[in-house]
């Protein structure tokens, strides 16, 4: 049975949906549902289009996080919004929160990150090393309530669960994020981390998008729903 999706923008060539937390952006060797399959199972019952439809996905969310995950319904759309992220010409703009913050309000972290293909996560160096990638963000606190930070992330490298692993080293590892040290109980399968919107000049009609999701309808979540950037 394929995932549900929300839709937050669609044209011609672009196609974008809210991901829900604990679902697979691309599928792989568990066979659970993905967005990628969901998204061409609404091409083709929307548009009524015999066989198999065309749809590729542009850029990948981690299983356990949420947010704007952006598709390409043309090989033209693919191949340049492809190029775009080559350059660095798409902003992403992430949402986290954290039971810990550290050091300025405003900051910008950079470390080599190193990864494991066995234990699919990454290794975090203070210095270059070997195999390892440069990797910079910057993050801004937005806000506390309780024992929660929100913190808005701009990833300025676009790395294996760079955000992760980077605020985990800072000793802020994101709330529910097991893999990368928060320490209590939690469901494996969500962590707070949310795409809160992309930006990017389109890739055909040559306007600048903005396309935001909603927050997640966890409580969590919502109590930080009036906040701004």
């Amino acid at each position: 049975m394929a995932a549900r999706i929300e839709l937050l923008y669609e044209d011609n060539h672009l196609l974008a949906v809210n991901k829900p937390a604990g679902v697979l952006s691309q599928g792989d060797q568990t066979g659970d549902p993905s967005i990628l399959d969901a998204a061409k199972d609404y091409i083709k019952t929307e548009y009524k289009k015999p066989g198999n439809v065309y749809c590729g996905l542009i850029h990948r969310l981690d299983r356990p996080a949420s947010g704007v995950l952006l598709l390409a319904k043309s090989s033209k759309g693919l191949e340049r919004m492809n190029e775009m992220m080559r350059q660095r010409k798409i902003k992403k703009t992430y949402w986290a929160i954290t039971e810990n913050f550290h050091g300025k309000e405003d900051n910008k972290l950079v470390d080599w990150l190193l990864k494991n293909e066995e234990q699919k996560k990454v290794h975090v160096f203070k210095r270059d090393k070997k195999g390892a990638q440069r990797s910079e963000l910057r993050y801004q606190l937005l806000g506390r309530i309780g024992k929660n930070y929100l913190l808005e992330i701009d990833l300025i490298t676009g790395r294996f669960h760079q955000a992760r692993a980077q605020l985990a080293s800072a000793k802020m590892p994101i709330k529910g994020d097991v893999k990368y040290g928060y320490g209590k109980k939690s469901n494996r399968r969500k962590i707070y981390l949310h795409c809160k919107s992309i930006e990017f000049e389109h890739p055909v009609k040559k306007e600048n998008l903005k396309i935001v999701a909603g927050l997640p309808k966890d409580p969590v979540w919502q109590d930080f729903k009036g906040f701004q950037s």
